[in-house]
């Protein structure tokens, strides 16, 4: 945009157009996007660093990749995602300031439980109708999540689609992309039995299951706006507590003595526990986790009470608790505990990996494991006993 024009005179065209521009009678106001840019500008400029060039207006975000000269065989990682329908809680309560933190961390961790640090990210936003608050809200919540990242946000779109979307709906999406040494990439061909499988909490639903969220508040008839004695305050900021983003604790540990000692790492997303784990795991390798060693938070017993449904049937939906799993040494499992525990997050033991009972879990016949995920081959999980009361 250009970036000469103040808001005010912003304003004053967009009136101009709405009277004028045949675009904007049709229904798409090209003004609107240039004042929502303008009111997000400061908040995405804090994560411009020296390797962002230029400025604002250009066809493409611009990064100096030439400090990868630096690594011995760099790996570029990438990885796209949305919200989901986590998004028309937002729409509901009309409350859009953490949706962006939830895209954050639905593709900034993917990467980096790859071992690799983010880079930088770009967005889109499709609306039925641009609202340049309500996109700088949005765009607001991405930039302050991401800078602890150390990612930069370089570029992005907002697009109006009137007649497709309504003028209070939205989508968001982004790309993430980072780097990782190639000697440094963690997976399952790192893990051996015997090594140690630790969990890290969640801060809730995080981003999957919200279309099973939102049938049991409509079946119920429940309202997102109002306080929910159940729940402990308003139904629809409850159901928005952010997704964890866990990139800035995995860099630093990566970083540390024991950054060697963590083989692999599962962000617990769509699919649920069992298969997220499985996926990160050997074939001919196996887990099994007690439900007994945590305690699944409220918000995931509060629903699945409502609903009338067992929390084991809503381990392949919900993350109950979990936010990623590392398989770490047995050696130094203690110390990674620590130092996650150290940095306020909460770690525990959930088993250690043994060897699977057949040469290869791929072709087991058993129903009460889960046998990779993803399309991935992978280890053998099964969860085991009662959740905690």
């Amino acid at each position: 945009m250009e970036s000469g024009y103040s808001l005010v005179s912003h304003i004053f065209i967009r009136l101009l157009n709405v009277s004028e521009n045949p675009y904007a009678k049709a229904g798409v106001d090209t003004t609107a996007g240039d004042i929502a840019v303008e009111l997000m500008k400061a908040e995405v400029a804090k994560t411009h660093g020296a390797h962002v060039l230029g400025g604002y207006g250009g066809f493409a975000g611009l990064y100096d990749a030439g400090f990868l000269t630096g690594y011995r065989h760099p790996i570029l990682a990438t990885s796209t995602d949305g919200v989901g329908t986590k998004i028309a809680i937002a729409i509901a309560i009309d409350k859009h300031d953490t949706i962006g933190q939830d895209l954050v961390g639905m593709t900034v961790d993917d990467i980096a439980v790859a071992g690799a640090k983010p880079l930088f990210m770009t967005d889109y936003i499709a609306t039925g109708k641009v609202v340049p608050e309500r996109i700088a809200e949005i765009v607001g919540g991405i930039a302050r999540a991401l800078a602890p990242t150390g990612a930069a946000l370089i570029g992005g779109e907002t697009a109006e689609h009137p007649g497709l979307l309504g003028e209070d709906e939205y989508d968001i999406a982004a790309a993430v992309t980072g780097v990782v040494e190639k000697e440094a990439i963690k997976g399952a061909h790192l893990v051996q039995p015997g090594n140690v499988v630790l969990a890290v909490a969640s801060s809730g639903l995080h981003s999957n299951g919200f279309s099973l969220v939102r049938k049991i508040v409509q079946d119920a008839g429940l309202n997102y706006r109002k306080h929910s004695d159940d729940f402990g305050g308003q139904l629809g900021e409850v159901l928005l507590e952010p997704t964890m983003i866990y990139s800035a604790l995995l860099n630093s540990l990566f970083d540390s003595e024991v950054g060697k000692s963590i083989h692999s790492i599962s962000h617990i997303t769509g699919g649920g526990i069992a298969a997220n784990i499985a996926r990160i795991m050997p074939v001919g390798t196996s887990l099994e986790i007690d439900r007994s060693l945590w305690q699944v938070p409220d918000v995931f017993s509060t629903l699945a009470s409502i609903a009338g449904i067992p929390l084991p049937a809503l381990e392949e939906t919900w993350n109950l608790g979990i936010g990623i799993a590392l398989i770490v040494d047995a050696e130094s499992a203690s110390e990674i505990s620590s130092r996650i525990n150290a940095q306020g997050f909460t770690a525990w033991e959930l088993g250690k990996v043994a060897r699977y009972k057949t040469a290869s879990a791929k072709y087991s016949q058993d129903t009460d494991w889960t046998i990779g995920g993803k399309g991935a081959d992978g280890g053998a999980v099964r969860l085991i006993g009662a959740y905690r009361d």
